[in-house]
């Protein structure tokens, strides 16, 4: 577990009830509130959300202040001030990334921009994210078919009643693999593991070129799920290659640059009557992205790969910084 931020006190402080947490606490709420969202930036509200964000970070400041208890302007100091995080691509990474984490992207980068001709073709890559029951029109959406906003004009802000988890793979020409993760399912290392095995046969059904010899390639982030030995095992066993991918990189990793802003796009400002309103929708957005769209998402993978080289790793223009509400 990386806590970000140079204070050495604080960040002692936050390890150790990180610890706790990872322990069995659940609530970082005090018992004398009554209900009331705490609103003190205490060590132990942000060795939670510490906690949160390290789970899952696609997660917005509204989502984390519900589940902490705490308001939404506090949660985006502690993630910002306390944590030092910002948002590129719809997730929290480090506000600024070390040497070596830099590095380690302008390596990767370079060792790619050497193989494109030879990795394009093979590789499948994917990820996870939330599809909710009702996402807000962004601004500029509103302003395109409607009557203009004024600059101090908020978007409406609606109770969030049920969301899906679904997991997407998709290749140069399209979608290979996608499937709706169950309510209440943690994306562990035993559901990640299934998750895998039914891609392996997708990719024996729609890229039967690929899985006769066994060149296809698979790329996904550094989440705690993908990086379980079990994982890495299950991987070697079937002989799969895994492209690599640095650490605090979505602007490098075309489910997050590409795929998921693309389906949310489609699917903002519409609210579903349920879950299956939702899985059904979701899948009618995937399908109604055309390969080309695809093959452009992938010749701007390289052109990140330039980017990320030139900027010597650092997190360039772009990237969709900001934090979300």
């Amino acid at each position: 577990m990386q806590v970000y931020g140079d204070n050495t006190k604080k960040k002692t402080a936050v390890y150790k009830w990180v610890k706790r947490f990872s322990e069995g606490r659940e609530s970082v709420t005090y018992e004398e509130s009554l209900g009331r969202p705490a609103t003190s930036r205490t060590e132990e509200n942000i060795a939670q959300i510490c906690l949160i964000v390290h789970e899952n970070r696609r997660l917005t400041v509204r989502s984390i202040a519900e589940q902490v208890n705490i308001d939404r302007e506090t949660v985006r100091k502690i993630l910002t001030e306390d944590l030092d995080m910002r948002k590129v691509c719809a997730k929290m990474v480090p506000k600024e990334l070390t040497e070596e984490q830099k590095q380690r992207r302008v390596t990767i980068c370079q060792d790619l921009l050497q193989r494109q001709d030879d990795v394009l073709g093979r590789v499948i890559t994917g990820d996870e994210t939330w599809v909710c029951q009702y996402d807000p029109e962004t601004k500029r959406q509103i302003h395109n078919g409607r009557l203009p906003i004024t600059h101090d004009q908020k978007i409406p802000s609606v109770q969030i009643t049920s969301q899906n988890n679904v997991a997407d793979f998709f290749y140069i020409r399209g979608i290979v693999h996608y499937k709706f993760i169950p309510t209440g399912q943690t994306v562990n290392q035993v559901y990640y593991l299934e998750v895998l095995g039914r891609l392996h046969e997708k990719v024996r059904r729609k890229r039967p070129e690929l899985f006769a010899n066994n060149s296809w390639i698979l790329h996904h982030d550094n989440a705690p799920a993908h990086t379980e030995l079990s994982v890495r095992e299950f991987l070697a066993t079937k002989q799969i290659i895994v492209l690599k991918h640095p650490a605090y990189s979505p602007n490098l990793a075309p489910s997050d640059f590409f795929l998921f802003p693309k389906i949310k796009e489609i699917l903002k400002g519409r609210n579903f009557d349920d879950s299956d309103d939702i899985r059904s929708s979701t899948t009618d957005a995937l399908k109604a992205i055309p390969q080309n769209q695809f093959q452009n998402c992938f010749e701007g993978w390289t052109s990140s790969w330039h980017r990320c080289t030139a900027s010597q790793g650092e997190y360039f223009e772009g990237d969709h910084g900001g934090i979300q509400q």
